[in-house]
């Protein structure tokens, strides 16, 4: 009840600022992603991922990112998961090129519930995340960091178009709501909103590639400043599992 309360007040806060006057800046960018799963058992896990993102027109690079948290199943429908972010951020106007990078240190802790009727299978995330940017300015780097919320919906629907014994290829549908809270969100609650659709291909049992196209929609600072942002995502899924890798070991 209190998620769908407070999806409700973010709509009416979104609807009510739709007639406002919008500075929209349109930007095309590619990210590219590896992502690992090494599973532990049939409740731990641990998940890592590099994500290199960059403008398209013209070609800059926006940032990279280095992530890990740990994964627990608490049953067949839902986990939780806790972990650390870091960002480098070069630029996030790719007419803009600065001559240093700005950090983020992040945390985030999640609950996942997953729902599955036949081929198709619906999923929820909630994530709350605490973000530590380092202060900058146009010159450089700055003493200090500024500190934020997060939180973040989505809303998942996958659907198995076909499977035989170790491979499959899937269709991904999402839609995910951002807002920020603390002391210096002042005109900015409302953070972004992305749409996402994709193919997942299982190429085995331990390897997947996924291409799909995302739309975000970010408010700025400012508060009437945006960014509409068209992105082509590529990604490398990787499964390990630590008691395969023991029997194989044995053998």
């Amino acid at each position: 009840m209190r998620t769908i309360r407070l999806f409700c007040i973010l709509l009416i806060y979104y609807a009510s600022n739709a007639q406002t006057e919008k500075n929209i800046d349109h930007q095309s960018l590619i990210w590219t992603r590896y992502y690992n799963q090494f599973t532990i058992n049939n409740k731990w896990s641990i998940h890592s991922e590099f994500d290199n993102r960059i403008f398209l027109n013209p070609t800059e690079e926006n940032l990279y990112l280095l992530r890990v948290h740990g994964r627990y199943k608490i049953n067949s429908k839902i986990d939780i998961g806790a972990g650390y972010a870091y960002f480098s951020v070069a630029t996030q106007n790719p007419e803009v090129n600065n001559d240093f990078r700005t950090p983020e240190y992040r945390g985030q802790q999640d609950i996942t519930w997953k729902q599955e009727f036949g081929n198709f299978s619906l999923i929820q995330r909630f994530q709350v995340e605490e973000r530590f940017f380092k202060n900058a300015d146009k010159n450089g780097l700055q003493p200090g960091t500024t500190f934020t919320w997060r939180f973040r919906y989505r809303l998942q629907g996958e659907y198995c178009c076909w499977k035989k014994e170790s491979q499959y290829l899937k269709a991904i549908v999402y839609d995910e709501l951002m807002i920020n809270a603390g002391e210096s969100i002042v005109h900015n609650t409302f953070d972004q909103n992305r749409i996402y659709a994709a193919i997942q291909y299982g190429i085995n049992k331990n390897i997947a590639l996924e291409l799909g196209y995302l739309n975000s929609f970010q408010q700025r600072a400012s508060g009437v400043d945006y960014f509409d942002r068209d992105i082509i995502r590529f990604t490398l899924f990787h499964k390990i599992k630590l008691k395969e890798k023991q029997k194989s070991q044995i053998n």
